[in-house]
């Protein structure tokens, strides 16, 4: 059956209507309603330093979430690792493993917003150094024991519940984290689709098992379900242009492959099908020529959205696509 998850990065432009409390307390709320409807997941993302808000602290968020969710999975997508202090994640990722019973997934990634690292006082010359070694020290980590780590004797405590330990992946822009994640993690999310075939290529050179292709998803940043799309888009048109511009310059500034670009309007960017807006009947067409295995991501308050219209799309995805789709 189709899989549904949510992601929240709590991003809020200064023309959104609802305030960063009001977004924060609609997120959790989604959260737990999600839980009951047996969606698989919650994705939260992390950034620093912007304008609008991102969400700076993925780990305090998921604390509140795995208060709030029962079966939810809780995915860090993603830690941007170089700019944290390994022994801090490796602490903090464990006791949201605890606090959650076991639901942790963790997507390491290095980054790419130069303005964050000069913020912490890192180096994106240091990326690769530090990729290498986050995997490792996380792993040692959450055996609960002793170890020695850059000349000191360092023990995280509690260990996760998950068994040996949770799950970790990379994510990444380039062939190198691709292959990179093939030595190292439990799975590789891209940027771009195409870097999987680098990933499985590199398994099957080490001799690893080649888990396949990933999931069919539908090949977009942002689904959203409307009774009347047209109407929908009026209103969610603004906050996807501040969405894509803003990650868009990002991505243009360090020189890195990304899913989104700049758009000068409104139209262009729908156009580009990187932001859906479709009726019940027409999510639950594309879900099936997708096969049972497809997967489908909500962002319910994309930029800020106001959480009332974040509503109405989750709850006719739970009224009339999942059904449809059972």
């Amino acid at each position: 059956m189709t899989s549904f998850s949510i992601r929240y990065d709590l991003r809020r432009p200064d023309f959104a209507t609802a305030s960063a409390a009001e977004l924060y307390a609609a997120a959790l709320e989604q959260c737990a309603w999600a839980d009951e409807r047996g969606f698989a997941a919650v994705t939260l993302s992390e950034h620093h330093g912007s304008p609008d808000g991102y969400l700076p602290s993925p780990l305090c968020f998921a604390s509140a979430v795995a208060a709030r969710t029962q079966q939810l999975r809780i995915s860090i997508g993603a830690l941007i690792a170089p700019l944290h202090d390994f022994l801090r994640i490796a602490e903090d990722l464990a006791v949201v493993d605890v606090l959650s019973k076991g639901r942790l997934v963790t997507i390491v990634s290095g980054g790419y917003v130069a303005s964050e690292f000069a913020s912490f006082g890192r180096r994106l010359d240091e990326r690769a150094r530090l990729m290498e070694e986050v995997v490792p020290f996380l792993r040692q980590a959450w055996t609960g024991e002793p170890f020695e780590w850059r000349g000191r004797r360092v023990r995280v405590t509690p260990r996760p519940v998950q068994r040996p330990q949770p799950p970790i992946l990379m994510g990444g822009a380039s062939r190198a984290a691709a292959r990179r994640a093939a030595r190292l993690a439990d799975g590789f999310v891209p940027t771009l689709p195409e870097l999987h075939d680098v990933y499985r290529a590199e398994l099957r050179a080490l001799g690893k098992r080649d888990p396949g292709p990933p999931a069919p998803s539908l090949r977009a940043v942002f689904v959203h379900v409307a009774e009347d799309p047209e109407r929908a888009w009026a209103r969610i048109a603004p906050h996807a242009l501040h969405e894509t511009n803003a990650y868009g310059r990002w991505i243009a500034e360090s020189g890195d492959p990304g899913p989104y670009q700049t758009a000068a309007d409104a139209e262009a960017l729908r156009r580009s099908g990187n932001y859906l807006v479709l009726t019940p009947g027409e999510l639950v067409e594309r879900l099936r020529a997708l096969g049972p295995a497809a997967g489908c991501s909500l962002h319910p308050l994309m930029g800020g959205l106001d959480p009332e219209l974040g509503w109405e799309s989750l709850e006719l995805v739970a009224a009339k696509v999942m059904p449809a789709l059972r």
